[in-house]
């Protein structure tokens, strides 16, 4: 079968975007990893999947895949792609959609400069939610891990933004250990469905510094979720003010948070790249 898909990217963290709105395919682990490969697919950190809406009041479903195969309850630079493409493909003729995903309702839209606002909902910061493993709610919480034999006392916040995030301060994300402590923390036992692990440099209160190695997919050069949960957490520590500026591999996003109860507020920009077929 001859599927057609679109390729895109926020902030260089890349998807294949899958319309199955007017066409059809089953997804499957296999498929997904098939499709997903960079040398022998189309490649991509996450498959998008816009599905017909399953309650009325909402505009579409969106699904989102790990390069892995697994599915993840939700991304923010994916949430702004898919605005994007519903709005390209004409999907929809509205400026404001709201989606159902896997952990709830986003609402998305689309600026006049094209640049799109995701209200992200408001973060998870109770353990059992996130979630995290711990006797009590805390803004920053300490873990002993293994890193290559040694034993390394790591501070962290444990966040939801509706999938499981990690964040640390470093001092600088240019030298922080991304790629040996990200794999160790993303598998932690505290973290019982894995998480994904900000490393998030201070910059002045109004802007970070924002490495992310993404659950199932390993560092991206850019992370939706990330960037909101990297914010809550230095909000949490009373380290920021509104908004704040995420500078990440990438390019910048612009994250607002008030508070708990309140949701996130991300904005920024969704890229078309190409458009093909490929049979599956």
């Amino acid at each position: 079968m001859l599927v057609r898909f679109t390729k895109m990217h926020g902030l260089g963290n890349d998807f294949m975007v899958l319309d199955l709105v007017t066409q059809r395919v089953k997804i499957t682990p296999k498929l997904v990893k098939k499709l997903g490969d960079r040398n022998l697919g189309v490649g991509f950190d996450q498959l998008l999947i816009v599905e017909p809406p399953s309650e009325p009041d909402v505009d579409f479903c969106y699904r989102i895949f790990n390069q892995d195969g697994s599915e993840v309850e939700n991304c923010g630079n994916g949430a702004r792609c898919f605005a994007k493409f519903v709005r390209d493909k004409r999907l929809t003729g509205k400026t404001e959609v709201t989606v159902q995903t896997a952990n709830g309702r986003a609402v998305l839209k689309i600026h006049p400069d094209k640049r799109v606002e995701v209200d992200m909902g408001a973060p998870i910061l109770a353990p059992k939610d996130v979630p995290f493993i711990a006797e009590q709610q805390r803004n920053t919480y300490l873990l002993d891990v293994d890193v290559d034999g040694c034993t390394t006392s790591v501070e962290l916040s444990a966040i939801s933004m509706g999938n499981p995030h990690g964040v640390l301060i470093v001092d600088d994300v240019e030298t922080a250990p991304v790629n040996t402590l990200g794999p160790v923390l993303e598998t932690n036992r505290c973290f019982p469905a894995k998480a994904n692990i900000g490393f998030m440099q201070l910059i002045s209160r109004n802007e970070v510094n924002l490495r992310v190695f993404e659950r199932g997919v390993g560092e991206t050069m850019a992370c939706g979720t990330g960037a909101c949960a990297a914010v809550v957490a230095g909000t949490l520590r009373g380290e920021l003010d509104m908004p704040v500026t995420v500078h990440l591999p990438g390019g910048d996003l612009e994250i607002e948070w008030h508070g708990e109860g309140q949701s996130v507020i991300m904005t920024g920009p969704a890229t078309t790249v190409y458009e093909g077929q490929v049979f599956v």
